[in-house]
């Protein structure tokens, strides 16, 4: 059977390949496609562009045409929901005989109304689910009684099956897809690219959707691969990617467990050993008041790694205890740089700006916090409220989103407008906070050239967002 699979982006990149590399293709798709191909089933991928809606419709009248498929399954973020609902609409007006199906967390957590434009909707992890829904669409069968899914059934109640435990044994799942991205990605040869080592976040952050997708259904939520089973796709990806430089590891936290951290870091230092890899890898890093950093950071520069993410988000206390669910000092923050410094590790921070409640003084704690620290990198973002999240909820009671919330704003722009953190204020405070970060350490034209692409990017997705799409 052909299975086509829709992913869709806003990208002002390149129409054609709007991925710079392989670190930010979805993993969720890429391991329901290994699954199917594993059975024998044909898979394909086409990648949409909804800055550039006209052009998607030919991308996808052109990838249907060539690979005929049975069935669509489209994977979708909040803001590309309404684009791609759009997409599914007039497929199934032009190509009445191809079964839709859709599925990742936002329809997972925001079921009503999705079925008016899909055939099927499946709520958690869909490797297995899709699979069976396959297998029954071969066999000619109306498809029905498959945890996990829910069908449209014309002229009655929708058939909603329950859904099946979070799958324990991530070893069992097949190395993931990437060669399908291939097409889709401007880097070649291959230097990057990220791996998933575990699925599940133990922490309850207010904007994310971890604590919501942890209800959904039983069986515990955080998970990770064995250390051989991650090993063993490491040295397939060398294989198939010779020029590959730098992986990314896909886990919540490092810190999840230590153990299995401990084993992990031996098993990199022991197999760069013995087979000179040449890989580097990063990582996401949590901090805690008490985290063991020092050790964990020697044993992290030992296997290899290079770089620690951290989630500083706001350098106001207040902020990231009251608001986002996030319990340690900057004191915590500030000894976990000094010590992955120590180790030789470099520190990316991530910081989030204009999150309900926030103030510029608030603003300006984390300012404070991230020249104190100087991390490498930083990776900034506008708050942008995810429907099915904590946050997203208190907007609403707070009447905080009183318009129209467009795709082209997400995380680029502030949906709020706060009366101690207005809407221009917290674009200005994106635009320059580079220069408020690294005055004085970097040079000022890298910082000012910085500071006016974002000014550029902001004016060209404010009009993309005031668009008709």
């Amino acid at each position: 059977m052909n299975v086509l699979f829709v992913y869709s982006v806003f990208m002002l990149r390149k129409k054609e390949r709007p991925f710079e590399d392989f670190g930010l293709i979805q993993p969720g798709i890429s391991y329901i496609s290994a699954c199917l191909k594993q059975k024998g089933h044909a898979t394909d991928l086409v990648v949409l562009n909804s800055a550039h809606p006209k052009n998607s419709e030919s991308v996808l009248d052109s990838a249907i045409s060539a690979f005929k498929p049975d069935l669509l399954g489209f994977s979708s973020v909040f803001s590309e929901y309404d684009f791609v609902s759009a997409v599914a609409r007039r497929v199934k007006r032009q190509y009445p005989g191809i079964f839709l199906l859709i599925g990742g967390p936002h329809v997972s957590l925001n079921t009503d109304g999705v079925l008016d434009s899909f055939d099927a909707l499946c709520i958690g992890e869909g490797e297995y689910p899709t699979l069976e829904l396959v297998e029954q669409l071969e066999a000619g069968k109306k498809p029905s009684g498959i945890m996990n899914l829910w069908f449209r059934r014309d002229g009655e109640e929708a058939e909603k099956n329950p859904p099946r435990p979070f799958l324990q044994d991530l070893d069992s799942l097949p190395i993931p897809d990437r060669e399908m991205w291939a097409r889709w990605t401007a880097e070649n040869p291959l230097e990057r690219l990220s791996l998933v080592a575990g699925r599940g976040c133990p922490f309850e952050c207010t904007y994310c959707c971890n604590h919501a997708l942890k209800k959904i259904t039983s069986g515990k939520y955080v998970r990770l691969r064995s250390t051989e089973n991650i090993i063993e796709e490491i040295i397939h990806c060398k294989i198939a990617y010779p020029k590959l430089k730098e992986i990314y590891l896909e886990i919540e936290t490092i810190t999840i467990d230590l153990e299995w951290t401990r084993r992990l870091c031996k098993r990199l230092a022991e197999i760069e050993e013995e087979r000179r890899l040449g890989i580097k890898f990063g990582v996401n890093f949590r901090v805690t008041p008490q985290s063991g950093a020092s050790e964990l950071f020697a044993l992290l520069k030992g296997a290899k790694f290079h770089y620690v993410n951290i989630g500083l988000e706001s350098g106001s206390m207040r902020v990231r205890k009251n608001v986002l669910n996030r319990n340690y000092s900057n004191d915590d923050v500030c000894e976990t740089v000094r010590a992955a410094r120590a180790s030789g590790l470099e520190v990316v921070f991530y910081n989030l700006i204009g999150v309900p409640g926030e103030t510029w003084e608030d603003f300006l704690e984390t300012v404070k916090v991230n020249r104190q620290c100087l991390p490498e990198r930083t990776w900034t973002s506008i708050f942008y409220p995810y429907p099915g999240t904590r946050l997203h909820a208190l907007c609403v009671e707070q009447k905080l989103i009183d318009h129209a919330v467009s795709g082209a704003m997400e995380r680029r722009m502030s949906v709020l407008d706060m009366p101690g953190f207005s809407k221009k204020q917290i674009e200005k405070a994106y635009i320059w906070f580079d220069y408020l970060i690294y005055k004085g350490h970097s040079p000022f034209f890298m910082l000012a050239l910085r500071c006016l692409r974002k000014w550029l990017n902001l004016k060209y997705y404010a009009f993309m967002a005031r668009r008709p799409r």
